[in-house]
């Protein structure tokens, strides 16, 4: 079997995680048959750099004024980018403890499209996400991962709730 788990910087996203742990590789699909190990793959996708003005790396200086990033700034940019993600997905291997085969993935755009598109290409099993507990409105402005997923994916998705002491 082939999951993948949205990992962001949440709680909700680690909880999710966990509860995949322990709940699906400790028992449910662990016992695979022919004793095939199941592969998890934890993926984070954080968004581009912003551009900003009229040109395609500008942005504003002041009225009228754009300023345009040297190349440095950009690669720097993208390289602390890349360390964060590498953090995070750092953390989120440290709870697979070797329990089960586990990849990371970093890519790059919005999540929820990602997540959708990476899920397709790779022929995953199972999409796993989990949930801040938006409001209808938070939603409307905010967009939620978890809800375009269950609507676009095109494979299962299990979206997972917090417990209520950790919601907010």
């Amino acid at each position: 079997m082939r999951v993948i788990v949205g990992i962001d910087e949440s709680d909700e996203s680690l909880y999710a995680l966990q509860w995949t742990v322990n709940n699906l590789f400790n028992g449910l699909i662990n016992s695979a048959a022919g004793g095939e190990r199941n592969l998890l793959t934890l993926v984070h996708v954080h968004q581009p750099s912003k551009h900003y003005g009229v040109g395609p790396s500008a942005f504003p200086a002041g009225p009228g004024v754009a300023a345009y990033p040297s190349t440095a700034l950009v690669d720097s940019v993208r390289k602390s980018q890349e360390q964060i993600s590498a953090r995070i997905l750092s953390r989120a291997l440290e709870m697979c403890d070797n329990k089960m085969k586990a990849e990371t993935l970093i890519l790059e755009g919005n999540p929820k499209d990602k997540l959708c598109e990476i899920s397709e290409e790779m022929k995953v099993d199972l999409l796993i996400v989990g949930n801040r507990g938006l409001g209808r409105i938070q939603r409307a402005f905010l967009g939620s991962v978890s809800d375009y997923c269950a609507h676009y994916a095109k494979c299962p998705v299990l979206i997972v709730k917090p417990p209520k002491e950790m919601a907010g």
